[in-house]
C-alpha cells in the first residue's frame, strides 16, 4: 500500500521541510514485500528491487530536495514483521547544508520482529561548514532478529578545501531488546580547529564512520578476521589506511567497528568487507551491493 500524506500548509523555504517515510515489510510465502508505504515530501522510496531473490527486498530512499537545511525535520520509520528481510540504502550521499541558525533533525525508528533481518546501509553524509544537525536512531530488536547498520560522515567539503570550522553535529543511536539496552552510542562534533585537530576529536581527519551488527554473539575468530581485513588494506600502496585508525570491539550479541580517516570510499570498502564476512558467518549468503552504489 502506497500513501502520500497531505502536504504541510507551511512555507517550506522559510520553515523547512517536514518529511516523513513509513515503510513496513512482511514475509509472504518466502517473499519479502512492502505492505505499507506512507510518504511526505521530500522523502520517497523507489520501487522494490530483488537482485538476490525474493527473500530479500532492496529499497532505495530518495531525498528529492537534494539536501537538508536548517529547520528541516525528517522522520523515517521502518518495521520488519516476522521473518522479513530487507536492505535499505539511499540514492546518493546525504548533504547537510550550512544552517541559517536553525537546527535540522532526522529521527529514525526501527522495529525488527522475530526472525527478521534489516541491513540499513545509507550512503555517506557530507556535513557542510556551519551546519547544525542532529540525528536520533532507535531500534527495537526482537529476540531472534538481527540488524546491521552503518553511518559514514565527512565533515566539510574537503575536495574544495572546506573545513568544519563552525556548526554542530550530533548522532544518538540506541538498540534495545525487551526493554534492555544492547548498544547506546552518543556522538557530538562541534566545529572548530580544536575538535578538528585534537587526538581526542578528528585528529586532522575529516571522515568518521561506525558499523554496528547486533543479533548474535560474535566469536573471537570473527573479530580477528575483521581486523585482518583492515591489515590487508594497510599494505596496499594506493590505500589511505596507513594514515587512518580503526577499532573493532565485541558488544552484547554483536560487533562494533569504528573508522577515522580521510576517505569515505575506504571506510565503505572496509565496511562492505565486514558485511560480507558477517553474512557468510550468520546467513551463509553473499553480500549483494545495491545497484545505486555502482555510479556513486
Amino acid at each position: 500500500m502506497t500513501e502520500t500524506l497531505p502536504e504541510q500548509h507551511t512555507d517550506n523555504v522559510q520553515n523547512g521541510w517536514h518529511g516523513y517515510l513509513n515503510l513496513a515489510y512482511a514475509n509472504r510465502n518466502g517473499e519479502t514485500q512492502i505492505i505499507r508505504n506512507q510518504m511526505q515530501a521530500p522523502l520517497k522510496v523507489q520501487r522494490p528491487f530483488y537482485p538476490e531473490g525474493k527473500e530479500v527486498c532492496h529499497s532505495v530512499i530518495l531525498h528529492t530536495a537534494g539536501g537538508v537545511v536548517g529547520g528541516d525535520r525528517l522522520s523515517l520509520n521502518f518495521h520488519l514483521q516476522p521473518s522479513a528481510q530487507a536492505l535499505i540504502t539511499t540514492a546518493a550521499a546525504g548533504k547537510i547544508y550550512r544552517s541559517n541558525g536553525k537546527q535540522s533533525r532526522q529521527n529514525i525508528k526501527i522495529q525488527v520482529d522475530a526472525g527478521a533481518n534489516l541491513e540499513w546501509l545509507p550512503q555517506e553524509t557530507i556535513v557542510f561548514d556551519g551546519a547544525i544537525y542532529r540525528q536520533d536512531l532507535r531500534v527495537e530488536l526482537a529476540v531472534g532478529a538481527s540488524i546491521l547498520l552503518w553511518e559514514i560522515v565527512r565533515f566539510g567539503r574537503t575536495a574544495r578545501g572546506e573545513k568544519f570550522l563552525s556548526g554542530k553535529w550530533r548522532s544518538h543511536a540506541e538498540i534495545w531488546q525487551q526493554n534492555r539496552p544492547l548498544w547506546i552510542d552518543r556522538q557530538l562534533i562541534a566545529g572548530g580547529e580544536e575538535m578538528l585537530e585534537s587526538s581526542h576529536g578528528l585528529a586532522g581527519k575529516p571522515v568518521v564512520a561506525t558499523l554496528a551488527w547486533v543479533g548474535e554473539p560474535v566469536t573471537s575468530e570473527i573479530v580477528e578476521k575483521v581486523r585482518a581485513l583492515w591489515c590487508e588494506k594497510m599494505i596496499s600502496p594506493s590505500s589511505f589506511a596507513v594514515n587512518s585508525s580503526v577499532g573493532v570491539t565485541r558488544i552484547p550479541s554483536g560487533l562494533l567497528c569504528r573508522y577515522r580517516g580521510s576517505s569515505t570510499a575506504e571506510a565503505r570498502d572496509w565496511f562492505v568487507g565486514i558485511w560480507q564476512l558477517l553474512r557468510l558467518s550468520f546467513s551463509e549468503r553473499l553480500s549483494c551491493l545495491p545497484r545505486v552504489w555502482i555510479n556513486s
